[in-house]
């Protein structure tokens, strides 16, 4: 059963800038591991975690290190979630994540599917 769904786009070069003017705003947001990635792949990153919060009804008090998108070994992405994000996904039962990102023309996509 779906629990929810979530999308986000991001313009490449504007959240480029944003970080750029704001470099603490990466530590707020980005795991360390995510911190090593190219602009365009943090922008599908930061579109994901928005689209997760989506998908969990946007709750407030979420924190944005409490979920990270990760590969496997094959490229493929997925959520890993923890502490405040982790709370709020048990306590709508969701058990999987679904997440697909890309990132062309200047603009990083994320869709999530939590599922139960």
């Amino acid at each position: 059963m779906i629990v929810g769904v979530g999308i986000d786009v991001v313009d490449v070069a504007r959240f480029s800038a944003v970080l750029a003017r704001t470099p603490r705003l990466a530590e707020r947001v980005f795991t360390p591991a995510e911190r090593a990635l190219p602009p365009a792949s943090l922008a599908a990153r930061f579109a994901a975690k928005e689209a997760l919060a989506k998908a969990l009804g946007a709750p407030a008090g979420m924190r944005w290190l409490d979920a990270e998108v990760v590969r496997d070994a094959a490229g493929r992405p997925s959520l890993e979630v923890r502490g405040t994000v982790e709370a709020v996904a048990r306590e709508l039962g969701v058990a999987r994540w679904h997440v697909s990102l890309s990132h062309d023309a200047g603009i990083a996509s994320a869709v999530v599917v939590a599922e139960a």
